[in-house]
């Protein structure tokens, strides 16, 4: 069966929109060639900085032809109808129809209608020029003299040309002919830019892929990226140095270079003095270059590693020659902040209302900063006031937290105060990734308690599911006022996230808050501290929502799901135990695990059924207005099964009860177990429907108590199976 290759060749795609290109491309041609009616046997994608590559295998030459029934009018229909049946399905004469025959309908008329397939080449001339022009980049432009005309093509870059052969592996390709915007599809493309730019004619994917590699051209991404990290690894072992690995950067580099080469370039031991996180972004973000470090040493080394996309003549002195000088401007730079960030400021005594109001002491540059940050008055959210403001609501939500937290509230008081202060310092102005690390080490270097100094750093996490989570009590207090402000200023102002949209990442803030709980075994009712942060909001913006109390919980309880079920906890269970106003996340959790141990295990299994029976049966009656009696009567009872089951309701209840109040849910399972076989013996030996209407209402009763000793723990209705 052919092959296709494509290659749409330009001139450089940015790094971060190659890899979802190339993806593109391929659902985009496989999509339209299967809705054209072919199909095929793999397809794979590639890029490079400077081309998008299909590799199609296995595909039909033609598609199948397609047969089909159209149904038409009665035989005795009047001859209007019988004429729009013809039109429509495209026959000259009522003669080319067939009869069929219907006992209730009588005869009818149907058209057996053909469509023969088509060839392939002609498909893919077809879907190619639409799928170009309506390419999805998230930015593209016109280029050449086509852009001075209304609809010419736009493209993430100038595309130079097209590459399109098919044909089977026994046979000659075919180039298949079409053209987009004076671009002719053809079987030429180019090696590298600067080491091979001849054109090269090409067959299919093997041919093209050998072709390119010897013109310098490393097709597959993954390999570029193997290459470079296994050379980057190399050099600096050979230099006593171990590779700081980044694997985001190297998906970027490996993006930028079709001909990787990777050489080590060196900055002054001075700049060494700089915090490794500004090297480490200076050099990543201005040059792309890797940074390098003392085996088993945090400390990194004044050696750098680059990657270029050519193999110069000089071994590359030249290259890391020009890479060094830009380094040590950009290192000089760095250096310069960290040394502005701390001095004193220029107007301090304009600051001393804001210092007066937080308690900053205006001789520690941080405490200086903070007073900046508020003296500024810098927005936080239009709606949510100045990021002054919110560090007074996060100031006394923390204190507030404190006390579950068990930190010390002069402490937690202290890093609320200062943990927003590094936002006006010049090293997170340049690089704003660093905001809480930066503020981390200019507090140790002003002589912050090690408390404090980890809180400012540490009060951002978590940030997503693999992040660290904050243990340090002082820590975990002021990243949970910080997420709790976020989660309640959005609420009240109506900005919750809608869909797939979520533009102030509240989810992730809720998972953070979620899982600073679960992962501290913090002990958090939510709905005070929903109000506490509230009235620090109101307080200072009386316009905004108060009633949003039940709303924000549904939301974590949504959030706890997700979270819960990655964890592998079953759905139904979930649901089992959560209410509608429960705000303690660690003792849903903690019910969660003991109703899973509980309902795998054997005699939970028939409890659950027997309890989901109870409460079937009970339901059904309460709907058809059966009488139910308020209270259990002994003196109605008639047989054992029952005096047995009401005793044993009693206690079980009693020992569950006792063991909910020492949150020990696995015996309060424990103890609702010891129903199973009273209940079984109830349902094998009493009819709940006794004709006595006393006896049955009594009865019915009874199932309301097994319904309500179970319902302690948790919802049984709810669990499937």
């Amino acid at each position: 069966m052919p092959d296709l290759l494509i290659e749409l060749r330009s001139e450089e795609i940015p790094a971060r929109m190659q890899r979802k290109a190339a993806g593109d491309l391929k659902k985009l041609v496989t999509d339209a060639l299967v809705e054209a009616g072919l199909t095929y046997e793999g397809a794979r994608e590639y890029w490079t900085p400077r081309r998008l590559t299909l590799d199609i295998r296995g595909l039909n030459a033609r598609s199948a032809d397609v047969r089909e029934e159209r149904k038409g009018p009665r035989t005795d229909a009047n001859e209007k109808a019988i004429e729009g049946f013809l039109r429509a399905a495209g026959l000259s004469s009522i003669g080319e129809a067939h009869v069929h025959s219907d006992a209730k309908k009588g005869d009818f008329y149907v058209a057996h209608i053909v469509k023969p397939g088509r060839d392939a080449e002609d498909i893919i001339a077809e879907v190619m020029p639409a799928i170009i022009r309506d390419f999805p980049w998230p930015k593209s432009m016109r280029s050449g003299a086509a852009s001075a005309r209304p609809g010419s093509l736009r493209w993430v870059r100038p595309l130079q040309s097209i590459v399109c052969t098919f044909g089977s592996e026994t046979e000659e390709t075919r180039v298949i002919p079409f053209q987009v915007d004076g671009i002719v599809a053809a079987n030429v493309t180019h090696g590298h830019r600067f080491h091979a730019p001849e054109a090269i004619t090409v067959r299919r994917f093997a041919d093209y892929s050998d072709k390119l590699e010897k013109a310098k051209v490393v097709l597959d991404a993954e390999r570029r990226k193997e290459i470079i990290a296994a050379d980057a690894r190399n050099i600096a072992f050979a230099n006593g140095l171990e590779l700081v690995e980044d694997e985001g950067l190297l998906e970027e580099v490996a993006g930028l270079v079709e001909w990787p080469r990777v050489l080590m370039g060196s900055f002054e031991q001075s700049y060494l003095e700089i915090p490794s996180e500004i090297i480490r972004l200076t050099i990543k973000t201005n040059q792309k270059c890797f940074v390098t470090r003392q085996p088993g040493s945090e400390t990194l080394s004044n050696r750098f590693i680059l990657i270029s996309n050519i193999e110069a003549k000089d071994g590359g002195r030249e290259i890391v020659h020009g890479n060094g000088k830009v380094v040590r401007a950009r290192l000089s730079d760095a250096a310069h902040f960290w040394k502005r960030d701390q001095g004193d400021l220029p107007d301090l005594e304009t600051l001393e209302p804001s210092a007066e109001k937080f308690g900053l002491d205006l001789k520690k540059p941080l405490d200086q900063r903070m007073a900046k940050l508020d003296a500024l008055n810098v927005t936080f959210h239009a709606k949510l006031g100045t990021q002054g403001e919110r560090v007074g609501r996060i100031r006394s939500i923390a204190l507030a937290l404190a006390e579950v937290t068990g930190a010390d509230q002069a402490l937690v008081d202290r890093a609320a105060v200062l943990a927003k202060a590094d936002l006006r310092t010049e090293a997170v102005g340049e690089f704003p990734e660093l905001q809480g690390i930066m503020g981390h080490k200019y507090a140790v270097l002003q002589g912050e308690s090690a408390a404090v100094a980890n809180a400012i750093e540490d009060h951002y996490k978590p940030q997503g599911p693999s992040d660290r989570v904050p243990t340090d009590p002082v820590a975990v207090a002021v990243a949970l006022a910080d997420k709790l402000d976020t989660l309640v200023g959005f609420w009240a102002i109506d900005e919750k996230p809608t869909g797939s949209k979520d533009p102030y990442a509240l989810r992730r803030a809720a998972l953070g808050v979620i899982r600073l709980i679960l992962e501290g075994r913090a002990r958090l009712p939510l709905l005070p501290f929903f109000d506490i942060a509230l009235r620090a909001l109101m307080a200072q913006r009386p316009e905004v929502a108060g009633d949003i109390a039940a709303d924000l919980l549904a939301f974590f309880h949504d959030r706890l799901k997700v979270y819960l079920r990655d964890l592998g906890a079953r759905y139904d269970l979930i649901d089992a135990v959560l209410t509608s106003e429960a705000d303690d996340l660690l003792m849903i959790a903690r019910r969660v695990e003991a109703l899973t141990a509980f309902v795998t295990a054997e005699e939970g299994r028939n409890l659950l059924a027997g309890t989901k029976r109870a409460t079937q049966i009970l339901a059904a009656e309460e709907k058809k207005g059966t009488e139910v009696a308020d209270m259990v009567d002994e003196k109605l009872f008639r047989l054992d099964a029952e005096r047995t089951l009401h005793a044993s309701i009693k206690l079980a209840s009693d020992d569950a009860r006792e063991a909910i109040g020492k949150e020990d849910f696995r015996s309060a399972m424990e103890a609702l177990s010891r129903l199973r076989e009273p209940v079984d013996v109830f349902f094998n030996d009493v009819l709940v429907n006794d004709e006595d209407q006393a006896i049955r209402a009594n009865r019915l009763a009874l199932l309301g108590l097994i319904r309500t000793a179970t319902g302690e723990v948790a919802d049984f209705s709810k669990i499937s199976g």
